[in-house]
C-alpha cells in the first residue's frame, strides 16, 4: 500500500510539471508494472482459496450403517457363515463374542482399505487380499491387532481360504444389499382386491332413432 501512495504521488507530480508526451507514457507504464508486480500474490491468494473451496471433499460411505450392526445382519442372512469370535478381549480377558469375523472383515474392507461398501467389485477385491491374490494384509493394521490377545489375521485368512466360490459370492451380494439395498420399483398387487371389470373398447353400432328424439 505504501508502494502504491509513493506512485501515485509521483505520477502526480510528474504530471503537474511539463514533460514530453513520451516520459509521460514511460512514468505510466512504470506504474502499472509496478502495481501489478504488487497486486500478484494477493491474486495468487485468492485464486488459491478458492480452488481450495472448490476441491471435492472424499464421499463418506456407509454413514447410517456401522460394522458392528451389518455383521449381525450378515449372519441372520448366512447363518452357517464362520464366526471365529472365540478370541480373548485384552481389555476385559474375557471371550469377545462380537467381534467376529465378518466384523473384522467390513472393518478392514471400508477403514483400513477406505474401500466403497456398495459395489461387488470392492469386495472381490477385499476377499482377494485374505486370498493373497492382491494387496498385501499387514498383522500391525489388521482389525482387533490392538483389542485382542491373539491376532487373529491369519485364522480369518484360512477360513476365507476355505469357502467356496458359491459362499463367497453370497456373502459378497448380502454386503451389498444391506449397505446399498434394492430399490423397489414395482407394488405387489393387494390380494384383498379384486379387480375391476374391464371395459370392452369394440366400437358399438350407433342406436337408430336417436336423431327423431331430438326433435
Amino acid at each position: 500500500m505504501k508502494k502504491k501512495k509513493l506512485l501515485s504521488r509521483l505520477i502526480l507530480s510528474k504530471l503537474g510539471t511539463q514533460h514530453s508526451p513520451l516520459m509521460l507514457a514511460l512514468i505510466v507504464m512504470s506504474v502499472i508494472v509496478l502495481g501489478s508486480s504488487v497486486d500478484k500474490p494477493i491474486y495468487t491468494n485468492l485464486f488459491t482459496i478458492q480452488r481450495a473451496i472448490a476441491a471435492p471433499t472424499p464421499r463418506v460411505y456407509a454413514q447410517r450403517i456401522t460394522p458392528s450392526d451389518v455383521w449381525q445382519l450378515v449372519y441372520q442372512q448366512l447363518p452357517d457363515f464362520p464366526r471365529e469370535n472365540k478370541y480373548i478381549s485384552k481389555e476385559n480377558g474375557k471371550v469377545a463374542e462380537n467381534n467376529t469375523l465378518v466384523n473384522r472383515l467390513i472393518t478392514y474392507h471400508i477403514y483400513t482399505k477406505g474401500r466403497a461398501p456398495i459395489y461387488r467389485l470392492d469386495w472381490k477385491l477385499t476377499l482377494a487380499d485374505y486370498l493373497g491374490a492382491n494387496e498385501i494384509m499387514y498383522d500391525t493394521s489388521y482389525p482387533g491387532n490392538d483389542t485382542l490377545r491373539n491376532n487373529p489375521l491369519e485364522s480369518d485368512r484360512d477360513a476365507i481360504a476355505r469357502l467356496t466360490r458359491n459362499q463367497r459370492n453370497d456373502l459378497i451380494q448380502v454386503l451389498v444389499n444391506i449397505f446399498n439395498p434394492p430399490s423397489k420399483n414395482t407394488l405387489s398387487p393387494n390380494p384383498n382386491t379384486t379387480p375391476s371389470p374391464t371395459t370392452s373398447t369394440t366400437p358399438q353400432p350407433p342406436q337408430r332413432g336417436g336423431a327423431e328424439l331430438l326433435k
